[in-house]
């Protein structure tokens, strides 16, 4: 699809555009009411993150993708659920000085035009990370391809996050991500 305004990535304050990030997702990721108003209060408590970096994707000033991640602190909730799956692979080490990929989402109009490789290339260089771990959909969907080519690699699959029934992949990358073809 041909795009009809010019597209900026840009660094956003994540607790402010918090409401239209959630949008962005809700329409990326087939969210409903109900699950937006929680992932709201997440976001929010991940805005207050030491290192939390989030950048924006604005067409306009319309957000129409985001993404956010933050240095990984084993204390956290999501890395209690994968520590046990990382371990028993072998990769419990990708946990430490690595940057979690949080969310990533483009509005289904503006995908296939590199905004989501941009916005996940620009946040893990500005990380000062050494390497990069994001769960997603265990699934082939655009998204699993896109990381794949920009270099992630599965840590482990068929992960089971309370409150979904859709198993999850975790992915790591060393840094800096690999340029994908178009």
């Amino acid at each position: 699809m041909e795009q009809l305004t010019e597209v900026t990535v840009q660094p956003i304050d994540l607790a402010a555009w918090a409401p239209y990030a959630l949008e962005v997702q809700a329409q990326a990721f087939g969210l409903s009411a109900e699950e937006v108003a929680v992932r709201l209060h997440i976001v929010a408590r991940h805005a207050l993150q030491p290192g939390v970096l989030a950048l924006g994707a604005l067409a306009g000033g319309r957000l129409v993708g985001f993404g956010y991640g933050m240095p990984n602190q084993r204390s956290q909730w999501w890395s209690t659920v994968i520590e046990p799956h990382l371990e028993a692979r072998g990769y419990g080490d990708w946990l430490d000085d690595v940057f979690a990929v949080t969310e990533l989402h483009v509005l289904p109009e503006y995908q296939g035009q590199g905004l989501g490789s941009s916005l996940i290339r620009s946040l893990c260089e500005r990380s000062g990370q050494p390497r990069s771990i994001l769960s997603a959909i265990d699934a082939e969907t655009p998204a699993r391809r896109l990381y794949r080519a920009l270099g992630y690699h599965d840590l482990a699959r068929a992960v089971r996050f309370p409150a979904t029934d859709r198993p999850y992949a975790v992915m790591g990358a060393q840094l800096p991500l690999h340029r994908p073809a178009r």
